[in-house]
């Protein structure tokens, strides 16, 4: 089916319906969305909100402090980490900015940090992401390679979307699950959500034909219970060919061999019980929060003054888009910027600025 199609029929099933607001869960789904304009294939009683599905983004400010305060008080160590998450800013200063006085370097893998570990180097990798990332950084653990630490920021998504859905002070009538998340987790993660908060949810993938199909089964069975009907089924798997019921097995394990979990803080959403992965202490070799403990002893986080009008806490819990923020294309660019929102290739506002999404 053509996406000219899908639109007819998506503007069909909405038409005379209340406003229908609908949150994707994830950075590619945007980038999908705003390249390809979609937001305009809608009519105009379909939202569609940007949720906080963007790893980089939602780390917050302290974990970078942290990082920022262990290679300042130790010169021994290699830092490594991915491009987005080494351009993100705090207090005038990102992790490139250390280049130069401290050794950083960009890694497209989490083994490629281990490589230089085996060559004698200390290497501390700065991990972040979710369910899809945590895996290859608990193999990398479990391989036990010397001399390899790791400052574990990764969070684990469901917990996010039970949270943001409790939170009440934003109307969503239906979701559009991550795909990668997903192909770890399974459909059968979420089958927890749909039973507490009756709201419909479809798992896409990342081509335009996904996302448009997704919004078509979401606006469909919104329609039906607003009519008075009610669905047996709340939970769609549109991305088949990537995503089973069970989710990846042998991946889950690997996860819950290495890490535990712990209430940890997300941008814009707060603390989040049970969503942070924390290195159990049966590898605690490995942990660098616990073998570089006397660092961080006389850690105090600071405040950024200028990230005060900084809004990419609202525009990840989908409360504004990113031209709603006051510094979005003025003092906040690509090439100059302020929140993480700007700087990741997931984050939404880099994405409307790369597209020109907000002229749409």
């Amino acid at each position: 089916m053509r996406a000219k199609e899908l639109a007819e029929l998506i503007e069909k099933e909405a038409k005379g319906e209340e406003e229908i607001r609908l949150m994707h869960l994830c950075g590619t789904h945007e980038d999908t969305i705003t390249k390809y304009a979609l937001r305009s294939f809608l009519p105009e009683n379909v939202k569609l909100l940007s949720g906080p599905g963007c790893p980089v983004c939602i780390t917050p400010d302290v974990d970078l402090q942290k990082v920022f305060h262990l290679i300042e008080k130790r010169d021994d160590i290699v830092l490594t980490t991915f491009g987005d998450m080494a351009r993100v800013p705090y207090m005038g200063k990102s992790l490139l900015s250390f280049r130069g006085k401290r050794d950083i370097r960009i890694v497209y893998s989490i083994f490629d940090a281990v490589k230089i570990a085996k060559k004698g180097k200390k290497v501390v990798h700065f991990g972040i992401g979710f369910e899809t990332t945590m895996p290859s950084t608990a193999l990398a653990i479990l391989d036990k390679p010397e001399n390899f630490y790791v400052f574990s920021s990764h969070r684990y998504f469901i917990p996010a979307m039970d949270y943001l859905l409790s939170l009440g002070d934003l109307k969503i009538d239906g979701l559009i699950n991550p795909g990668h998340v997903s192909t770890i987790v399974g459909v059968k993660a979420y089958e927890p959500l749909v039973k507490k908060y009756k709201i419909p949810q479809v798992i896409a993938g990342f081509e335009p034909l996904d996302v448009l199909t997704a919004i078509f089964i979401l606006v469909k069975i919104i329609k039906a219970i607003r009519s008075g009907e009610k669905p047996e089924n709340l939970l769609f798997n549109e991305y088949k060919r990537a995503v089973s019921y069970e989710g990846n097995i042998k991946a889950q394990k690997i996860m819950s061999y290495v890490f535990d979990r712990d209430n940890w803080e997300w941008r814009g959403l707060g603390v989040i019980p049970n969503s942070g992965a924390i290195i159990k202490d049966n590898h605690a070799e490995f942990d660098a929060c616990k073998v570089f403990e006397d660092v961080f002893e006389d850690f105090e986080p600071k405040i950024d003054p200028k990230k005060k009008a900084c809004r990419c806490g609202d525009v990840l819990r989908g409360l504004i888009t990113p031209e709603k923020c006051p510094l979005f294309m003025k003092s906040c660019t690509p090439k100059d910027p302020v929140g993480p929102c700007m700087v990741s290739y997931e984050g939404t506002c880099s994405i409307w600025a790369k597209y020109g999404g907000y002229r749409i």
